[in-house]
């Protein structure tokens, strides 16, 4: 590769084209191969890519497993939780695979798509853990190049991001509001990187948002996304510690808040 030769990643993008293997074909597959039926999801739907919130779920018999979801690679279940139906799927880590499942997601019924992912603090705000709604995301992972064109950042929904504003404040949970830093690479997060995004005001690291955002803005989505702040990336003992109940308890209280708050200019 020439030095005006574009990466890959960036060469041969056209944004404005349709895609030519859809969700939907894939989902019609699996349906055939495994003689199922395929059927709505519900308005709600939360990815969990560490599983801690499904694994609860599942132990305290409130999770259901949605026997109409012919994904080939997760299983969603459904919860209910202060009067609104929830399905959850587990264990959707990387960016690359949480826009796989979003498609899916999407074309299955999904209206409003929530991630709470655990996250690594870049800047010490406070003591781990806290949660932080997501308004933008740096963009130093793959799958947004293939939804949007090169720039900085992908932004939340700015309709989403108004509507949260003073969603959390009864809840006696921090929330911050601020920006990630969404890497593919989480065993390569140097400390000369570190430092760089600390300059940025970047406030965590993940995993997803970028990628997510990007999708919901190419396919005009709605699309939320939280980084609950767990560790610091190993450089202390006792790292990783998420809260009561692995942190579900605090995440379900964000999520259900988030969805009260969001349904109805849905439903508009």
């Amino acid at each position: 590769m020439n030095d005006t030769e574009k990466p890959p990643i960036l060469a041969t993008k056209h944004y404005d084209e349709k895609s030519v293997f859809v969700p939907e074909a894939l989902l019609r597959e699996a349906q055939r191969q495994k003689s199922g039926t395929l059927e709505q999801v519900p308005d709600i739907c939360l990815l969990d890519p560490d599983g801690d919130m499904v694994r609860r779920l599942k132990s305290d018999g409130r999770a259901s497993l949605h026997g109409g979801w012919m994904c080939y690679h997760t299983e969603l279940y459904t919860f209910e939780q202060d009067g609104l139906t929830f399905g959850i799927i587990g264990c959707v880590v990387g960016s690359s695979f949480a826009v796989l499942v979003a498609e899916e997601l999407f074309v299955s019924g999904c209206k409003l798509l929530i991630s709470v992912t655990s996250s690594g603090q870049i800047s010490p705000v406070q003591k781990p853990p806290y949660f932080i709604l997501i308004e933008r995301a740096l963009r130093d992972e793959g799958t947004s190049y293939h939804y949007q064109p090169p720039s900085q950042y992908s932004h939340a929904p700015t309709v989403l991001i108004d509507t949260l504003d003073g969603a959390f404040a009864d809840l006696e949970i921090e929330v911050l509001t601020g920006a990630t830093w969404t890497t593919d690479a989480p065993f390569r997060e140097t400390e000369h990187a570190i430092t760089t995004m600390q300059q940025r005001g970047l406030l965590a690291v993940e995993m997803e948002t970028a990628a997510l955002y990007a999708f919901a803005a190419a396919r005009d989505k709605s699309v939320i996304c939280f980084a609950h702040v767990t560790n610091q990336m190993g450089q202390h003992d006792v790292d990783f510690e998420k809260g009561e109940a692995d942190g579900t308890t605090d995440a379900l209280k964000v999520i259900t808040a988030t969805a009260k708050r969001i349904l109805p200019i849905l439903s508009d």
